[in-house]
């Protein structure tokens, strides 16, 4: 019998290849049914981990809004703080030129220019010293008494105005400023709202902030609207008086202060016509006239 030096390592390759077989593809394909050994000891480990134990309490899923939802108000929140940056930063910049530069038109006079067709006189600017002294102080009596003191926001008068709104049921008395009014001229559309008076009292903080008072008195004196397409005192003075800002009589200016709060629908030649506007100048004519 021939002896084969290759037969021991033949054998033990053939027992190596089965051994390798039972526990994979190959012993599956020639034994229909059957389970590959390696298989079956991860199967059994994760069933054991996965079988809950007994008296075991199941722990409540918490549910997650949608995913679209948190989106949604990411998008919300990070489109008004741009506003707000954008907003707050282009108005201090303006504001800041207004400091030795006159405005050469407002958000106002250019809406009741080219949205109302209004004919707009063109107004000028005044000096504080170029208006008369008593009707300066006619103007902060009558129209926002702290001016001097504030810092552009009268809280006691905002909350006022917040309680005789809600018993109304409407927006009537608003509590702004002169700075606030001011504010509204240069920057604001003439529509009554609650964004609207927000926006009114970022601009009135930045000009407090920015302005001088007597600076933010000028501009107020210079942009006032007066009448149908009259701003400023000294268009006013021209258009009701035909004199000059600096020549006012006390009466005259009473009566131009008189209107202020409602100057498109009364003039001082009928404001005494509106009960309203007639205890304001008994009330001016009082401190002032007599």
């Amino acid at each position: 019998m021939m002896y084969f030096p290759f037969r021991p390592a033949l054998g033990r390759a053939a027992s190596a290849l089965y051994r390798s077989a039972r526990g994979g593809a190959l012993w599956r394909m020639v034994v229909p049914g059957a389970v590959a050994e390696s298989t079956l000891a991860p199967l059994a480990q994760l069933s054991q981990l996965s079988a809950p134990s007994p008296g075991a309490v199941a722990e409540p899923r918490v549910s997650r809004p949608p995913l679209s939802l948190k989106r949604a108000a990411l998008g919300v929140a990070r489109a008004l703080a741009l506003f707000h940056v954008w907003y707050i930063g282009s108005t201090m910049l303006i504001i800041a030129c207004f400091s030795s530069v006159d405005p050469a038109a407002t958000t106002l006079a250019l809406y009741r220019k080219y949205v109302d067709r209004w004919d707009v006189a063109t107004p000028v600017a005044v000096e504080l010293r170029r208006v008369p002294l008593v009707m300066r102080r006619m103007i902060v009596s009558a129209e926002d008494g702290k001016f001097w003191k504030h810092r552009g926001v009268d809280l006691e008068a905002v909350a006022r105005a917040y309680r005789v709104n809600q018993a109304a049921g409407e927006i009537r008395y608003g509590a702004s400023t002169l700075t606030m009014q001011t504010a509204r001229t240069l920057f604001l559309l003439p529509t009554r709202s609650y964004l609207r008076k927000y926006l009114e009292v970022l601009v009135a903080l930045e000009m407090e902030l920015i302005l001088s008072k007597e600076r933010i008195f000028e501009l107020y004196l210079s942009w006032a609207e007066w009448g149908k397409g009259v701003f400023g005192v000294e268009a006013a003075s021209k258009r009701y008086y035909q004199t000059r800002a600096d020549k006012l009589t006390p009466t005259q200016a009473a009566r131009l202060v008189t209107v202020l709060p409602s100057p498109i629908l009364n003039t001082p030649a009928t404001a005494m016509k509106n009960p309203r506007l007639a205890a304001r100048y008994s009330f001016i004519a009082d401190r002032y006239l007599r």
